[in-house]
């Protein structure tokens, strides 16, 4: 058997396995930020908190890759902190944002609102469990159920938008469609539909011209009002795979129906 391309490469150096652990703390440190804003009502920091846990998220897995310094602790640890990051945060700051205000339309609204948050934060659970006990087994293309940094991206950008003046009052239809939102989100990570990881993306290929413009104007788009940006962009993410479930259910049963039927 020939050796590897990577069987004459010496190991990294020690310190280089703490940079991956250190980004996976910056998330978890993003995600703890988020909490502490939403319980002091700074909810437009809370916000920005969760994207930033997102960077740091989206960091320390490519660097580890990179680095060959991928072990099983930093993989565990990695999953602690999502689950604080994307998990209690995106549940805690719609709790503060939101239970207090939908109080005030009774007490059964209230319940609605703190299930609605608990809701998300167990969905969120289970979905890292489910994600760790196939990642080995797993089509490293798609992810089975949304990821729960995107759902966190989707609840986190509705209430930093749904916190900026005037809308910082949204009445009772506001708050149930938040927390429907919420708890959508998390049903949506505990689905079964498939959504693309772009794990597989080549930077060494070549990118098309539309790219080129496409993802500059994104960036100029969310530049100039970031959470009605990243909401639509998160939110467009969320539901294109019920909606191709959908389509594809149709074109079946289209051509499933007999002849001569409309």
């Amino acid at each position: 058997m020939e050796p590897t391309a990577h069987a004459d490469r010496p190991p990294p150096p020690r310190g280089v396995y703490l940079l991956p652990n250190l980004l996976t703390t910056g998330c978890l440190f993003s995600g703890f930020y988020a909490i502490v804003a939403a319980i002091d009502k700074n909810f437009a920091p809370a916000g920005m908190a969760v994207f930033v846990a997102m960077i740091f998220d989206g960091l320390d897995g490519r660097i580890a890759r990179l680095t060959r310094t991928e072990t099983t602790f930093g993989k565990e640890y990695d999953s602690l902190a999502d689950m604080v990051s994307f998990g209690l945060a995106p549940a805690i700051v719609t709790y503060q944002w939101g239970v207090v205000r939908i109080a005030e339309y009774g007490r059964e609204w209230e319940r609605f609102g703190w299930l609605a948050a608990f809701f998300y934060a167990v969905t969120a659970a289970l979905r890292l469990a489910r994600f760790n006990a196939r990642s080995a087994t797993s089509d490293k293309r798609y992810f089975e159920g949304l990821p729960s940094p995107s759902a966190a991206a989707i609840v986190a950008a509705f209430v930093w938008f749904a916190s900026k003046p005037p809308l910082q009052e949204p009445g009772l239809i506001g708050l149930i469609g938040a927390f429907l939102i919420t708890a959508t989100a998390g049903l949506l990570m505990v689905s079964s539909f498939s959504y693309p990881s772009f794990k597989k993306f080549d930077i060494d290929q070549r990118i098309k011209r539309a790219y080129m413009i496409i993802v500059p104007v994104f960036f100029v788009l969310i530049a100039i009002d970031p959470p009605t940006m990243l909401f639509s962009m998160f939110t467009t993410y969320a539901l294109s795979a019920p909606v191709l479930w959908v389509g594809r259910r149709i074109r079946r049963s289209v051509r499933g129906a007999p002849a001569g039927t409309t």
